[in-house]
């Protein structure tokens, strides 16, 4: 099988990632902080070793504050609803995944003030638009690194900036970017950082996490069990037990971090460079073939590993159904970002999405064409 769905999951993983999560579960699989035996103990070193691999890749300089979540949406829904409250103005883009729109409407219908900026068709939002939208209650500006559908990075260091410069919290929604393209916290003046572990990180699903700047106050709608002051009724109030309660995922985590490791040992750029050469590659050979609608921006730089298309006179899902004949897997549909398919024009049909890993090669790409020159052929 030709795998090409990365932007949902990454697969496969690094061989060491599936040895860690086994490992684990033969040997280490008990709960972290929640005894003083040895495997316990060598669980709870593992989920902090974890936590370490993953602040160094986002220089993020206390562990405390990063929390580990089941995956992107929760983290998402963590940060999103932890922070706003009626009367108070939040800005995103229409650019963004159902995870941020639906809690977000899901709060405008409770009092919040929700601004969604639009993208030009390329799927950019302009930053002057954004400052435009900046009121006196304007709490939060919450922001997707890189689409899901288009692949269209955001300039996050300028908005943030302008977020700081306003004493506006900003929140990166970093589940396409992290691990794929360079995050630093501190450089774009983050306050929030959501991600999953089971995209460009390549660890198990499952996983996400999410960085709580120092001095960001979130609510919690989780209470439980941390194994911290258990002779109290009453939650912590201190980072990570604050958000964690409950058995957290520990073979997953320990997966992740193997994950993580082998990013750092190949080279985010290294990586960032070769998924740019392979989405250039695929972008120059679609081209070629006058019956291809591409969305978003035609060039592999400035843009993450996402390419959005339709083929002439062939519906989006019929397309996934040839290609998964082939032996080749890509996503079709609205990808849980309905708003963005307005501004591109393909709300009634939705777009076929290819997106590259870093264990794809060049000869994928070239069965990829030639699989769409014969459903196009045959039709």
């Amino acid at each position: 099988m030709i795998y090409l769905d990365n932007a949902a999951t990454s697969f496969p993983k690094p061989s060491e990632v599936y040895e860690e999560v086994l490992k684990c579960m033969k040997n280490y699989a008990a709960n972290p902080g929640r005894g003083s035996y040895e495997i316990a103990v060598k669980a709870a070193s593992k989920i902090m070793e974890t936590r370490e691999e993953i602040c160094n890749l986002f220089n993020i300089a206390s562990l405390f504050n990063l929390i580990f979540t089941s995956n992107a949406t929760e983290a998402l829904n963590i940060g999103i609803k932890g922070i706003l409250e009626k009367g108070d103005h939040v800005i995103s883009t229409v650019i963004e995944h159902n995870s941020v729109l639906r809690p977000l409407h899901s709060l405008s219908e409770k009092g919040v003030d929700v601004t969604l900026i639009s993208s030009d068709k390329a799927g950019y939002v302009s930053i002057k638009d954004i400052k435009d939208e900046i009121k006196k209650n304007t709490k939060m500006i919450i922001i997707s690194h890189i689409s899901n559908v288009l692949g269209s990075i955001q300039d996050i260091k300028n908005i943030g900036n302008l977020s700081k410069s306003n004493g506006i919290i900003f929140m990166v929604d970093a589940s396409q970017s992290a691990g794929i393209i360079p995050i630093d916290v501190e450089r774009e003046h983050i306050d929030l950082l959501a991600f999953s572990g089971h995209k460009g990180l390549l660890g198990p699903q499952g996983t996400g996490c999410l960085f709580i700047r120092e001095g960001i106050k979130l609510k919690n709608f989780k209470e439980g069990g941390t194994g911290s002051n258990s002779h109290f009724m009453i939650q912590p109030d201190f980072l990570p037990d604050k958000f964690e309660s409950g058995t957290l995922n520990t073979p997953g985590i320990a997966g992740l971090g193997e994950g993580v490791k082998f990013i750092k040992r190949i080279g985010i750029d290294s990586i960032q460079k070769y998924e740019e050469e392979l989405t250039s590659y695929l972008l120059e050979e679609i081209k070629r073939l006058s019956y291809i609608k591409i969305y978003g921006s035609y060039s592999g730089n400035k843009r993450g590993p996402v390419v959005s298309f339709n083929i002439e006179g062939v519906d989006a899902s019929i397309v996934g159904e040839e290609l998964d004949k082939e032996g080749i897997a890509v996503r079709t549909g609205y990808h849980c970002a309905a708003l963005i398919h307005d501004v591109i024009g393909t709300e009634y049909a939705g777009t076929v999405r290819v997106s590259p890993g870093y264990f794809n090669t060049f000869d994928d790409i070239e069965k990829l064409i030639v699989a769409i020159m014969r459903i196009y052929k045959v039709r």
